[in-house]
C-alpha cells in the first residue's frame, strides 16, 4: 500500500489535487481520508465553549485514531471513518466505510507536522498557494458550505488560521518530497505525481 499525504493551508487546493489524482487513477485504486473528519469530539462542551477552541491549532486533531486506521488499512482492515459537522463542532454519529485500497491518500493542512503521521507517508506533497489566493477560498467555502458570517471567517483567520499557518503549517513544508504551487490548476504537477503512482500500481 502506497500512502501518500498532501498538506498546505486552508484554501491551497488540497482536496483538489487530490480529487484530481482519483480522477486519473480511479476509485477502484485509490482512497481518499480527510483529517478534517478526525477534529476531536468537543460534544461534552456547550456549543459556546466549542467555538472557543482553535480549530487550526495541530491539538485539535485526533492523531491516534488516524494512525490507528491508517494501519488497519496497511494490515488490509477496512475501516469506519469518523465524519465531522462543522456546523456544530462535534463528531457526526455518521462514519464513513472506507476499504483498503493499494493507494490512500491523506489531506488536510497539519498532515506533515505531526512526526508519527508524516512517518507513515509514503510521498509527502505540500500544495504551496498565495495567501491572497486561500483566505478568499476559505470565505466562500465558511459561508457556503459550513454556515459561518463573514464576520466569524474574518475574526477566525486573523486570530487562529493566519498565526497558526505561519507557526505550523508553513514550517512543515520542509519535510515535503514535492511541492505543488497553485494546487489543483498544476496540471503538470498533479501529471507528475499521477506517473509516479501508476508505476507503483503496474509493479504490483
Amino acid at each position: 500500500m502506497l500512502i501518500i499525504g498532501i498538506a498546505g493551508g486552508t484554501g491551497s487546493g488540497k482536496t483538489t489535487v487530490a480529487r484530481s489524482i482519483i480522477e486519473r487513477l480511479g476509485e477502484d485504486n485509490v482512497a481518499l481520508i480527510s483529517q478534517d473528519n478526525y477534529y476531536n469530539d468537543g460534544s461534552a462542551l456547550t456549543f459556546e465553549e466549542r467555538t472557543h477552541i482553535n480549530y487550526d491549532h495541530p491539538d485539535s486533531f485526533d492523531n491516534t485514531l488516524l494512525i490507528q486506521q491508517l494501519l488497519e488499512l496497511r494490515a488490509g482492515v477496512p475501516i469506519d471513518m469518523p465524519t465531522y459537522d462543522f456546523t456544530t463542532h462535534t463528531r457526526s454519529s455518521r462514519t464513513e466505510r472506507i476499504e483498503d485500497r493499494p493507494v490512500i491518500i491523506l489531506e488536510g493542512m497539519h498532515v506533515l507536522v505531526d512526526k508519527e503521521l508524516r512517518d507513515m507517508l509514503d510521498i509527502k506533497i505540500f500544495v504551496d498557494t498565495e495567501s491572497d489566493v486561500r483566505i478568499l477560498r476559505r470565505i466562500l467555502r465558511d459561508i457556503n458550505e459550513r454556515g459561518r458570517t463573514l464576520e466569524s471567517v474574518h475574526e477566525q483567520y486573523m486570530h487562529s488560521v493566519k498565526p497558526m499557518h505561519d507557526a505550523f503549517v508553513e514550517p512543515s513544508k520542509k519535510y515535503s518530497d514535492i511541492i505543488i504551487p497553485e494546487g489543483g490548476e498544476n496540471e503538470i504537477g498533479i501529471s507528475f505525481i499521477t506517473a509516479r503512482i501508476e508505476r507503483y500500481l503496474s509493479d504490483l
